[in-house]
């Protein structure tokens, strides 16, 4: 006959019965936000998190036209907006890319680095950038304004600008040079014309945009470390004839045929903006539907484990 089991004693097993429990910690403590797929721009944590990093006063539209060459809206392209034209990187978004999928030092590459935000927000949390651009002024406004902020707040690091061609990394880029996060948001092919270079790929027809954006994704991917990850926000856009292009469905092709696996796709919904006044004429006109998110690729290269862990401050 087994003997019953002895009754527990609240005093003898006080740790038990008397542990001390500690705040509750949520999703937004741990994370900044919910590592969820739906990215939620339009809420109240998200706004509150963006208008700390304005403080920093930052301008990213500097270096460009107030008013871009094809006039567009902005509604489509990877920023948000400060006017009806020129649209600006929101912040948040680099600061979930660089802490969700990078560690502090971190060496992160930007092959169509556009304005200032994302190198000051890499630097104010401890990442190396490189930005690559073609544009000889955008390099000096963003060089300008990230010099006076290092000054003025203290930020810990300068972002690193440099003139060259994001399709052909081999020739900016020092053969040897790797990278632990790749990180970009590229023109979403000529909705918004960022100059009249003609190594824009802005300006090119859209079967040469997808070659130039395909080479530089493969670029990209040549010089990120093994066990390292690629975040690319990218939207989609209409031709003439107003059917969607597929251009985000081209982008992860591209990522695949450079060796990289898929690991997240996330929804980023953004901000109404000016969605709202155009709604009814495109619905009626056409039965066209306002675009109002992007979508944030995650690619791993090599172990998504080892990947994690080095992410992590593990490895």
């Amino acid at each position: 006959m087994s003997a019953e089991p002895a009754a527990l004693d609240p005093v003898a097993d006080e740790a038990l019965f008397h542990m001390e429990v500690g705040p509750p910690v949520g999703l937004y403590d741990k994370f900044v936000m919910p590592p969820f797929s739906i990215l939620d721009r339009r809420s109240g944590p998200w706004q509150e998190r963006r208008r700390r990093w304005l403080k920093y006063g930052f301008r990213s539209e500097l270096g460009r036209d107030a008013l871009l060459l094809a006039g567009g809206s902005g509604d489509g392209g990877c920023y948000g907006t400060i006017n009806e034209a020129t649209s600006v990187f929101d912040p948040v978004v680099c600061e979930l890319a660089y802490r969700w999928f990078s560690r502090p030092g971190a060496q992160v590459l930007d092959p169509f680095a556009g304005g200032s935000v994302r190198g000051i927000v890499a630097a104010a949390l401890q990442r190396h950038y490189t930005g690559i651009d073609l544009r000889v002024e955008q390099i000096a406004e963003n060089t300008k304004q990230a010099v006076e902020l290092y000054k003025a707040v203290q930020i810990p690091l300068l972002p690193h600008w440099q003139l060259g061609d994001a399709t052909m990394l081999d020739e900016t880029l020092e053969w040897d040079a790797e990278y632990d996060l790749v990180f970009s948001c590229p023109p979403y092919a000529d909705l918004e014309v960022y100059s009249d270079n003609p190594r824009d790929i802005s300006t090119w027809s859209y079967e040469e945009f997808l070659e130039g954006h395909a080479a530089a994704i493969a670029g990209a991917c040549e010089h990120l470390r093994e066990n390292r990850y690629a975040v690319w926000v990218i939207g989609d856009l209409r031709d003439k004839a107003g059917h969607y292009r597929g251009l985000h469905h081209a982008t992860a092709a591209a990522f695949r045929a450079a060796g990289m696996h898929a690991l997240n796709e996330c929804v980023l919904v953004d901000p109404i903006g000016t969605a709202h006044m155009r709604a009814s004429r495109y619905y009626n006109a056409s039965r066209k539907v306002v675009n109002t998110h992007q979508h944030v690729y995650v690619f791993v290269k090599g172990d998504v484990r080892a990947a994690a862990a080095w992410a992590g401050g593990e490895e």
